[in-house]
Order: C-alpha cells, then sequence, then structure tokens
C-alpha cells in the first residue's frame, strides 16, 4: 500500500511515539485507527477517494439528467424509422404491383389477346366500310384505299398471331 519512501515516513512518526503510545496503539483498535487516519497518505487517499466519489455522483446525476432526453431521441428515431420504413414498404409494393402489372400486359397470352382485338376491331372496320359502299356513303376510289389498308393490316396482325401461337405451341 505504500511506497518505499512513504513507509519510511510511518515509521518516522512511528519512532518519535513512547513505549507506552505504542503499546496503546498495538491494544486499542481506536487508537490505532485513529493514528491510521492521522497519517499524511491516508489522508491523501481518503480524499481521493472522496473526491471520485462525488465526481461519480455528479456524473450520475448528469446521466440520470440526460436520459429523458435520451429516451425522446430513441422514440423519435424509432418513430422516424418506422415511418421510412412503411414508406419504403408502400413505394415497394407500388413497384411490385406496377412490375405485375407490366408482366400481365406483355405476357405473350395477353398479347396475344390484344392482337386478336386489334385484329377483330380492324375487320369489323372493313366490314362498315364495305357496307358503307354498299350505302353508297362511299365512293369507289376511296373504298379501295382505305379497304386495302385495312385488310393489308387484318392480315399482317393475322400472321403475327398465327406465328406467334405456332410458336409457343412448339
Amino acid at each position: 500500500m505504500f511506497s518505499p519512501a512513504e513507509a519510511a515516513g510511518v515509521i518516522a512518526v512511528l519512532k518519535d511515539k513512547s513505549v507506552d503510545e505504542l503499546r496503546k496503539l498495538l491494544a486499542d483498535k481506536d487508537a490505532y485507527q485513529q493514528f491510521f487516519l492521522s497519517l499524511d497518505q491516508v489522508k491523501i487517499q481518503n480524499n481521493l477517494r472522496e473526491e471520485l466519489r462525488r465526481e461519480t455522483l455528479q456524473l450520475s446525476r448528469e446521466n440520470l439528467e440526460k436520459e429523458p432526453r435520451m429516451v425522446e431521441l430513441r422514440n423519435q428515431c424509432r418513430i422516424i424509422r418506422t415511418t421510412e420504413l412503411a414508406a419504403a414498404q408502400e413505394r415497394l409494393n407500388e413497384l411490385e404491383r406496377q412490375k405485375e402489372e407490366t408482366l400481365k400486359q406483355y405476357a405473350p397470352s395477353s398479347l396475344l389477346h390484344r392482337l386478336q382485338e386489334a385484329m377483330n376491331k380492324t375487320e369489323e372496320e372493313s366490314e362498315n366500310l364495305h357496307q358503307q359502299l354498299i350505302d353508297r356513303e362511299v365512293d369507289l376510289g376511296g373504298f379501295v384505299e382505305k379497304y386495302k389498308k385495312l385488310r393489308t393490316t387484318y392480315h399482317r396482325r393475322a400472321l403475327v398471331h398465327l406465328a406467334a401461337k405456332t410458336s409457343s405451341i412448339g
């Protein structure tokens, strides 16, 4: 506990004591305790320990004072995290929905269906144009040009439709 120099200081103090005083220190615990606490080295150690205790208490108080703010910040972080997560999850769900719609839109069956609908519409338009010719609502020159364009479009779509159906089967 004591360095050699400090021990020498204690021995010097003990040398100045009488034999009766030394016996009393050995026999009386209170006297020994009082002597021990009067030593400079012990006083220094006790003062340091007391100072450390006070500083520790002060730090503890400061930490306790900060606790409500820390709890508040933790809650804010949790709210922010939850909010950002919810927004990101919502965005992800929206993107997943868009992806599914896009995949459906460009799925072979969907494309074939839309091509069939376009063929039917072109067929209907050419039949209506033919009826207009019969009803004399359109002249022959205009009819031939429009009818040729409609039928070319129809047959092009029909060939693509047939090729797509045969390639998906095989």
